[in-house]
């Protein structure tokens, strides 16, 4: 029995005639068929298994190193994003295997200390840094699979993880599904979180986006989800519509002038800058107190000694690049 070739059917028959079919999916590196699980199922999975995957749970959202167990990391984002792209695709019929690999995938190549961490990374690194090309070079270069660098994934999830985010987009819908999925989860989860944190309370939130889109997180969620899908069904785009697509931006905007750009909530900010700098210049002077192993991988894919530094600290998560910091420039006791 192969169970893929039944899968592969079903998906022919099932879903939209926008959907993309895994198919007709294609890897840089010709491999030999799973017999169980699809092309997409199959970087899914490679995904999840991954060493960078796993960082993630200690890498920042929007709160620095936070020490509150119910605060969002990037771990918990990237489910929550995964979670509303399934939704979406399957109330759309479109490929909710595909979705699900380019939302786990997508924040991979996240830094340290959220998006101040790129921001700073973007600054001293000569060929500039994005978090959304870092992601695909963490799954085509930095990953292993089978021993090889990479974890040559199709085409199609590649895509989605490049153009989540920023003005190009996706080629496939799921794609696109990700990319407002993304929006969603961190506009409502960003919000519960600041809440908690006591940066905002719920009577700051705009009346008029919260009478349009709801009340509560789950309200929220609910209305953008549903009106995605109203205005994208059987249609070859992924869009909402004009009123709720106003109040989200609304709420976004609300959210930069009161808790992305605020003082109290990044008071910590300086302070993560300077220890991504101080790390940077200490291993460009200091190459080979990188690990050998890390070394090793970079050079035998031709990079070059500043690109290979702000891969290994791009990789770091928030208590790694502490702790480091520490063991550096931090005078230990003396000891007898």
């Amino acid at each position: 029995m192969n169970i893929r070739s039944r899968t592969e059917e079903l998906e022919k028959n099932i879903l939209s005639k926008y959907a993309a079919l895994s198919s007709k999916a294609k890897r840089k590196f010709e491999e030999k068929k799973c017999s169980i699980r699809t092309e997409f199922q199959r970087d899914r999975d490679r995904i999840v298994h991954s060493k960078a995957f796993r960082r993630l749970k200690h890498k920042t959202q929007v709160f620095i190193a936070p020490e509150g167990d119910h605060y969002r990391t990037r771990l918990t984002h990237t489910l929550e994003v995964a979670q509303i792209s399934r939704t979406l695709a399957r109330a759309l019929r479109l490929n909710e295997d595909l979705a699900e690999a380019i939302a786990l995938g997508h924040d991979l190549g996240h830094t340290p200390f959220g998006h101040k961490g790129e921001q700073v990374l973007n600054e001293i690194f000569s060929k500039g840094f994005r978090h959304n090309e870092q992601s695909l070079k963490v799954v085509d270069y930095l990953e292993f699979h089978n021993e090889k660098p990479g974890l040559n994934l199709t085409y199609e999830v590649r895509d989605g993880i490049l153009n989540h985010t920023g003005n190009r987009e996706p080629i496939t819908l799921e794609g696109k599904i990700v990319k407002i999925a993304d929006r969603i989860a961190y506009i409502n989860h960003d919000i519960d979180d600041s809440i908690r944190a006591r940066i905002i309370s719920k009577e700051d939130l705009p009346k008029d986006c919260i009478k349009v889109l709801g009340s509560t997180y789950g309200e929220r969620i609910n209305t953008m989800i549903m009106d995605i899908i109203k205005n994208s069904y059987e249609r070859n785009d992924i869009k909402m519509s004009e009123e709720i697509s106003y109040y989200t931006n609304k709420l976004r905007d609300f959210m930069f002038q009161s808790v992305y750009l605020n003082k109290k909530a990044k008071s910590e900010e300086d302070k993560a800058k300077f220890i991504i700098e101080q790390l940077y210049e200490y291993y460009n002077k200091n190459f080979e107190k990188i690990p050998a192993e890390h070394r090793r991988h970079h050079e035998t894919i031709w990079r070059t000694k500043d690109e290979i530094v702000c891969d290994y600290i791009a990789g770091m998560t928030d208590r790694y690049a502490i702790r480091v910091f520490k063991d550096i420039f931090v005078p230990r006791p003396w000891q007898k």
